[in-house]
């Protein structure tokens, strides 16, 4: 089955779902349709090339102090 024909399969029984739901929870679930539907389109439009992170502590100063406490708790082994 190709993409178009599935999505419509899905389409079609979307709206069996949906004629057979009960009348009072049509908001509620046109607002969950409604929410997951943007969710997933924002989603999809976030997926791309983040890049990278070359350059991004450029013009940054590091206190020694603090790296060295840092590289003495991650390695406590180098240095003796």
């Amino acid at each position: 089955m190709e993409g178009g024909a599935m999505a419509l399969t899905y389409k079609q029984k979307l709206i069996k779902e949906i004629e057979e739901t009960p009348q009072e929870i049509i908001p509620k679930l046109y607002e969950v349709i409604h929410h997951l539907r943007n969710e997933l389109i924002q989603k999809g439009k976030m997926s791309g090339n983040r890049g990278s992170l070359k350059g991004i502590w450029k013009g940054s100063v590091v206190d020694e102090k603090l790296f060295s406490v840092a590289k003495t708790s991650l390695f406590p082994y180098e240095g003796k």
